[in-house]
């Protein structure tokens, strides 16, 4: 397959680049505005065909095109290769607000072409091999409590010093652990709980933390995010019926089964994109333009997560 990386910023050269040109029966194209980082990046990754203007990619029989740069340029993007017929990946989020979500995605049906989201958290080997029913994924039989309910799942998110725009804040960052607790997207908007702690920055009044919480059936579901906590960290919890799961990283963490704790970590030698999902999500992405679409449950959840973004930018915004 040939396919063009547009965007190249530092998301695009920390994360998706090392592990993408890795990939095996894979011809990159790569496409950004900056022609120094252009000749950088394709000499040090051997990529012999690169454009800065992304209109060009046309002369260049690509297959599917990811897209890398900031938001407010996805939804130009992904319409331009969606109206080509090509698959898109766009890495989180697909747009700023829903209704552009929703028309992209009307787009991606209309042309048949399936729209995929760059959503690592789905993927974490960790937490698919150890938490029963995590992204519709089944622990490995060796594992307990493999047949208990989930019974409640907390993701917190948090940043050091960084309080920021409601918008911006809740599309950008917030929809990393409110899409990782969407397990079943099917909860109404209305449905949800949220609070929020405002923050005074050089006279602005900005969104320090924001915490969203629901509950379907007897599970209850919680996404957090702080960004004036003291350190920059991450940490997700899940309880079953007599049996608890801490993660303080995406590579270990601690079980409690029988009133007792045990230590549960990766591989050693996991690379520490493989560790955040960056290695399954694009095996699923590649088997995806392979197949020229997407499952319709990925596409539902992809829409909903955008959706309940929404919803709460809009109760934020008003008080």
């Amino acid at each position: 397959m040939k396919i063009a990386a547009i965007g190249l910023g530092d998301i695009a050269v920390k994360a998706y680049l090392p592990v993408l040109t890795q990939l095996e029966n894979v011809e990159w194209v790569f496409c950004t505005r900056n022609p120094e980082r252009l000749q950088r990046l394709t000499k040090k990754y051997h990529v012999t065909e690169a454009y800065t203007d992304y209109a060009d990619l046309v002369k260049a029989d690509i297959d599917a095109v990811m897209i890398h740069s900031a938001t407010v340029s996805h939804p130009v993007l992904a319409a331009f290769f969606l109206n080509l017929g090509l698959p898109v990946f766009v890495d989180k989020p697909l747009a700023d607000n829903y209704e552009q979500c929703e028309r992209l995605y009307d787009l991606a049906e209309r042309k048949q072409t399936p729209l995929f989201m760059g959503f690592n958290r789905r993927y974490i080997p960790l937490y698919k091999t150890h938490l029963p029913g995590l992204a519709g994924v089944d622990a490995l039989p060796e594992t307990q409590p493999s047949s208990e309910p989930l019974l409640s799942l907390r993701w917190e998110k948090h940043r050091h010093d960084l309080p920021g725009e409601t918008r911006s804040f809740i599309f950008d960052d917030f929809i990393h652990p409110l899409d990782s607790i969407n397990l079943n997207a099917s909860i109404a908007p209305e449905e949800l709980y949220i609070t929020t702690q405002s923050a005074q920055n050089v006279g602005r009044n900005l969104l320090g933390r924001l915490d969203v919480q629901w509950q379907q059936g007897e599970t209850l579901f919680h996404a957090s995010m702080n960004r004036q906590h003291g350190a920059t960290m991450e940490t997700v919890t899940a309880n079953y019926r007599n049996a608890s799961y801490r993660f303080d990283s995406f590579a270990e963490g601690s079980r409690w089964l029988k009133n007792k704790e045990e230590r549960i970590k990766l591989a050693d030698w996991t690379p520490m994109l493989a560790a955040k999902g960056f290695h399954a999500m694009a095996e699923h992405w590649l088997d995806v333009v392979r197949a020229g679409k997407q499952s319709l449950s990925l596409t539902q959840r992809n829409l909903h997560s955008h959706l309940l973004a929404e919803h709460v930018v809009r109760e934020v915004s008003n008080g």
